[in-house]
C-alpha cells in the first residue's frame, strides 16, 4: 500500500490513476470525507471496494465524475430541477439521484435502476478524475469499514484499512467533514434523501421550491448513509439534550464509569467536571467543548468522534445539536450514531429512504 502526498506534485495522480484503471482500489480525498475508489467499468476492482468496506452489496455507490457533462453520460435521463443544482453546486457537496444510463453496471448501483452521481470539490479528487478521461469515472463510498466513522484525514484512512487499499492519495483534511447532500426526483418534486454539506435552504432557493422529505417517494431508494445505525464510534455514545446530559453523566459516574460528555452550548456550565477539575471525585467525567457553529461542529464531528474512541471511555453522551436546519446533517449523523436516538431524537427507523 502506497500512502502518497498528492498536493505535492502530479506524479501522484498519474501514478494513482494508472492504478485505476489497471483494476485497482485508491482512496482519494474529497471536501467531504475520503472515498474508497474503483474505476467504474473495473467490476473486480468494484467488488473489493465492497470486500474490503464489508459493504452489503445491496447498497449502492456514489459515481464521482469530473464535470458535468459526466450528468449526460452516466444518466439516462435528468429533470431540468437536477440541471439547476448541478450547474450551481458543482463541483460540491451534492449527489444527484438520477436514472441511471447503460454504462453504469448494475454491481455499483446495488442493482437499483437509479445512480448517485457527484463531482466533488477538491483540487486532488478534480485532478484524478481529470487525468482518468471523460469517459471514465469512479465508483466510491467513504473509506471507512461499513457503519463506522467516515475518514477526514488520510491517517484516518490507513487506521481503518491498512494494507487492503492499493493507494491513499493524501490531500490534508476534509474541509466540509460531512457526507454530501443527496437529492432525488419524484415527477417534479425534489427530495433530500439525505441531509448534507449543502444548506437546505440554498437547494430550495435555486430550484424556487421547497424540497420534500424522503418519504414523500412512493417508491423506495437505497442511498448511501441511509441505515438507522451509521456512522457509528465503538464506544456507546448517547444523544442527550442539556437539561438531562449531566444528570446522565452523574448517573454513570457514580457506578463507576469513565464518561466523556460533549456539549456545543454553554448550558449548564458550572456543572463541567473535566480534566481541569483534579477532584478525585471528578477524574473519570472528562468534558469536551464543540464550536456553537454547524460548519466549524461538522468540520470536527468525524475527527473528533474518532478521537474519543481512543479515550477508553465507557459511555460518550452529546448533547443535541439545535432544531435548526443549518445543523440538520450533523443531528442526522449524531443520531445514527447512536444507541438512544429514538427517545431522545426523532429519527426514521428504516433501512432505506
Amino acid at each position: 500500500m502506497i500512502v502518497a502526498e498528492a498536493c505535492s506534485g502530479q506524479d501522484q495522480i498519474i501514478a494513482a490513476a494508472t492504478l485505476l484503471r489497471k483494476g485497482g482500489v485508491v482512496a482519494f480525498p474529497t471536501e467531504t470525507v475520503y472515498g474508497l475508489g474503483a474505476e467504474i467499468s473495473q467490476p473486480s476492482a468494484v467488488r473489493r471496494v465492497f470486500d474490503i468496506k464489508k459493504r452489503p452489496a445491496d447498497l449502492p455507490l456514489i459515481v464521482h465524475m469530473a464535470d458535468v457533462s459526466g450528468l449526460e453520460h452516466w444518466a439516462r435521463e435528468a429533470p431540468d430541477q437536477a440541471w439547476r443544482l448541478a450547474e450551481r453546486f458543482w463541483p460540491g457537496p451534492l449527489t444527484l439521484i438520477l436514472r441511471r444510463s447503460g454504462r453504469v453496471p448494475e454491481n455499483v448501483t446495488g442493482g437499483q435502476d437509479t445512480v448517485g452521481l457527484r463531482v466533488p470539490d477538491h483540487p486532488v479528487a478534480r485532478a484524478l478524475l481529470t487525468e482518468l478521461g471523460p469517459e471514465r469515472a469512479v465508483a466510491a463510498p467513504s473509506a471507512n469499514r461499513f457503519g463506522r466513522i467516515s475518514p477526514t484525514t488520510a491517517a484516518h484512512v490507513k487506521e481503518e484499512l491498512g494494507e487492503a487499499v492499493d493507494m491513499i492519495l493524501d490531500g490534508g483534511p476534509c474541509r466540509v467533514g460531512l457526507e454530501s447532500t443527496i437529492v432525488g426526483f419524484n415527477g417534479k418534486t425534489s427530495v433530500i434523501l439525505r441531509p448534507g454539506g449543502i444548506p437546505m435552504e440554498e437547494l430550495a432557493e435555486i430550484l424556487g421550491e421547497n424540497l420534500a422529505g424522503a418519504s414523500s417517494i412512493m417508491r423506495p431508494v437505497r442511498v448511501s448513509g441511509s441505515l438507522a445505525s451509521h456512522y457509528a464510534p465503538a464506544t456507546p455514545l448517547e444523544l442527550f439534550c442539556a437539561e438531562l446530559l449531566w444528570q446522565r453523566a452523574r448517573e454513570l459516574e457514580a457506578v463507576g464509569a469513565r464518561v466523556g460528555v460533549v456539549t456545543w452550548s454553554s448550558q449548564d456550565l458550572s456543572q463541567r467536571r473535566g480534566r481541569e477539575n483534579k477532584n478525585q471525585e471528578n477524574k473519570n467525567l472528562i468534558h469536551f467543548s464543540m464550536p456553537a457553529e454547524p460548519v466549524s461542529y461538522g468540520r470536527l464531528l468525524y475527527a473528533s468522534l474518532r478521537q474519543w474512541d481512543h479515550e477508553g471511555f465507557d459511555h460518550l453522551l452529546v448533547e443535541l445539536p439545535p432544531d435548526d436546519s443549518a445543523w440538520a446533517a450533523i443531528a442526522d449523523r449524531l443520531r445514527r450514531a447512536s444507541s438512544n436516538a429514538q427517545v431522545y431524537g426523532n429519527i426514521e427507523n428504516e433501512t432505506t429512504t
